[in-house]
């Protein structure tokens, strides 16, 4: 039987994809759950899995053209299935619009076709860019390039494949040699007028998905001190005992504590939808990155279930998969609860916006010593501020203290997060 590949919704906000790159070619055999395709989202390019197992029949969108979320982008049929007349007709690129500028910097006549049956002749215009397949790199290493005025095939990628990431390009932008690749700066006018710096996609569905939150959920905030003293210690001898390269960081603490005390305090790992509360078995927690283009949410599935060193491995792995670009779409789709820390940026305490659809985000700071009141004694300790933002819809002051009480408890303990 055929089934129709669409363009996935890959988080709260997105409203098109790009196939960057397909991994299979027509007439390839597809097993479910295989990666047929690189999509790249506003904040970040996904690993797409086939959900269904067959013969990639039919690809109906070329690499390269934004898609609108739903729209079909392939055919996958039986092996000895032909494809059915209503879909062998390949897909035309959506908003046939006059050239007005479009949200990735092209007007709609640059914008590249998706295999129309008579395609126009080249735009000279185009002549000197390269096509996607020349050179291999992330969306976000392609901002940040266009933004330093950087020739990307003068790039060396270390990403999966030889891909350019990230890194590559900030490494190659501070390198002493990419001067002489950079265009010169314009001289100053005499009285330079305001500059207008155009905002990356990433940014833009940054600022929506934030405006939408802050207008759409009444959020209310509750700030604890956490003694990690224990914690501290507890990391370290877990570090010395696991081979393997896995080190346990304070986040990975600090998820796994939210992990239990999110299975105790069910309604924080909820959604609201309007007249109920969608209550979600898994525990899926995001951990807010910090890519250079701006900050993505992926998420470490299946919390309830997992040890305090896996969580550490498989946030390991996330983290250096997002600033590669290869994230899968469950990760960046199917979170249920956040935390952000920004202790590694010498912060103290901050209050973080709850990113849709979740009922709260829990945001820490750094680990300090200072001094602390025991038994009427000074003594010194490892401190750490948390704070839990929560949608008034969902939960109230006092379920919000008892929730954070319980982090808390479960961080000042931590033996307890070695028996769950």
């Amino acid at each position: 039987m055929a089934t129709s590949i669409v363009m996935p919704q890959m988080g709260y906000d997105m409203q098109e994809g790009t196939v960057v790159r397909w991994h299979k070619k027509e007439g390839d055999a597809v097993a479910r759950g295989e990666v047929i395709a690189e999509i790249e989202t506003d904040k970040a390019t996904v690993e797409f899995e086939a959900y269904t197992s067959g013969v990639l029949r039919k690809i109906v969108v070329e690499e390269g053209v934004a898609i609108p979320v739903g729209e079909l982008i392939a055919v996958i049929t039986d092996p000895d299935e032909a494809l059915p007349d209503d879909l062998a007709t390949p897909q035309a690129a959506p908003g046939a619009a006059p050239p007005a500028a479009l949200e990735n910097g092209m007007t709609a006549t640059e914008a590249p076709a998706t295999g129309s049956p008579a395609p126009p002749a080249p735009d000279p215009s185009q002549a000197q860019v390269p096509a996607p397949s020349e050179v291999r790199a992330s969306p976000i290493a392609r901002r940040l390039a266009k933004e330093h005025g950087i020739d990307l095939s003068l790039v060396t990628g270390t990403g999966p494949g030889g891909r350019i990431v990230e890194r590559d390009v900030l490494s190659f932008a501070s390198a002493p040699a990419a001067a002489a690749h950079s265009p010169a700066p314009a001289a100053a006018p005499a009285a330079a007028a305001p500059e207008n710096v155009d905002l990356s996609r990433m940014r833009q569905a940054i600022a929506r998905v934030t405006v939408d939150s802050k207008r759409d959920a009444p959020h209310f905030y509750v700030t604890a001190d956490v003694e990690m003293t224990k914690a501290m210690s507890l990391r370290r001898d877990t570090n010395d005992a696991v081979a393997g390269g896995t080190r346990v960081s304070v986040n990975d603490l600090v998820i796994k504590a939210a992990a239990i005390a999110l299975k105790r305090y069910p309604k924080f790992n909820a959604f609201f939808r309007e007249d109920h509360l969608q209550m979600n078995s898994a525990i899926n927690i995001g951990i807010a990155i910090a890519l250079e283009a701006g900050l993505i949410v992926p998420g470490v599935g299946g919390c309830e279930n997992k040890s305090l060193v896996e969580i550490a491995a498989a946030s390991q792995d996330l983290i250096a998969r997002a600033h590669d670009g290869t994230l899968r779409n469950e990760e960046y789709s199917g979170t249920t609860f956040s935390i952000s820390n920004l202790g590694m940026f010498e912060v103290d305490s901050f209050a973080a916006i709850i990113f849709p659809p979740h009922a709260a985000v829990l945001a820490v700071g750094k680990v300090k010593e200072q001094a602390v009141a025991r038994d009427g004694e000074l003594a010194v300790a490892q401190m750490m501020k948390a704070t839990v933002s929560v949608d008034h819809r969902v939960a109230d002051g006092a379920e919000a203290a008892q929730f954070l009480v319980e982090v808390k408890n479960l961080l000042e303990n931590p033996v307890s997060l070695l028996l769950e």
